[in-house]
């Protein structure tokens, strides 16, 4: 989150200063792709970089002094940065954001969300995407899929959890009858949470926005003491060569819109926790 706050209100006084990325990068002697990494807060940045940034922005000094100790801020580490190269790049960003996050909106087509699969769910997905890689290192991104999840169950603040998931994804047999059934009782036991909402889209819904958006989740974040957000509410897309983020407010206006319509079209929660146990009946009758 420092990271993320610190680049953001950099990128704001370079625009105000009236340079392009290119231009600032030339000034500064980095690279573009260096300048562009730390405005997407995709990398921690050192004091005096920050400063300089700072002086050509024609910055406040007290400003200057707020941002310098926003990047030693960037410095922390959470908990995934013990897993190292288990992370795909830039997936750091995201847990980040969710471990932060008070509230998600997820909307998935095509299989159980990873903040609620099951181990052996998780080593499937994980197992298909990456058919080249040691077991051992398979099971360590599993542990990380895993560790996720205990935010679901914190003491303080736990994040609210609505998920949408598409019919289609409870009648696709990942790794099996066993390994679905299992997976769709957790799935179960899950929707129990107090701060956990999970809807089936079916199929007989037709079609809505989900079908034109694909899967995306709206993160939102604490508010302060004035009742202004900390940071901008942003939209998250896990794409297959790069993941996608939008905090425009237009950009999330339009993701709003569709999961309303998502969720308005799902079936209501007990209806929707009655197939779930249903299918996982099925599964395990073979």
């Amino acid at each position: 989150m420092p990271r993320r706050q610190l680049g953001r209100i950099l990128c704001e006084l370079r625009e105000r200063a009236g340079l392009k990325v290119n231009a600032a990068a030339k000034l500064l002697e980095r690279s573009p792709t260096t300048m562009w990494r730390v405005e997407q807060g995709k990398v921690s940045s050192r004091a005096v970089e920050v400063k300089a940034m700072c002086d050509l922005y024609g910055a406040s000094p007290a400003l200057t002094e707020a941002l310098v100790g926003l990047a030693h801020e960037t410095k922390a580490k959470g908990w995934w940065h013990a897993y190292g190269d288990a992370i795909p790049e830039g997936f750091d960003l995201y847990i980040g954001l969710e471990e932060t996050a008070t509230h998600l909106d997820w909307y998935e087509p095509e299989l159980i969300p990873g903040l609620l699969q099951t181990d052996e769910y998780a080593h499937t997905v994980i197992q298909e995407d990456n058919p080249n890689e040691e077991p051992g290192e398979i099971a360590r991104r599993v542990q990380v899929r895993i560790k996720r999840q205990t935010l679901l169950t914190r003491v303080t603040q736990p994040p609210t959890l609505n998920v949408a998931l598409n019919e289609a994804v409870l009648r696709r047999p990942v790794g099996g009858n066993n390994v679905m059934a299992g997976q769709l009782r957790h799935l179960g036991k899950v929707s129990y949470l107090p701060t956990v909402t999970i809807k089936v889209v079916p199929f007989s819904a037709g079609l809505h926005r989900g079908v034109m958006s694909g899967q995306f989740q709206i993160l939102r974040f604490p508010l302060t003491g004035n009742g202004r957000e900390t940071e901008p509410p942003t939209v998250y897309a896990d794409g297959y060569t790069g993941d996608l983020y939008l905090d425009k407010p237009r950009e999330v206006e339009r993701y709003d819109n569709a999961f309303r319509d998502i969720w308005a079209k799902a079936m209501p929660e007990e209806a929707s926790r009655r197939l779930i146990l249903e299918m996982a009946g099925n599964y395990e009758q073979g």
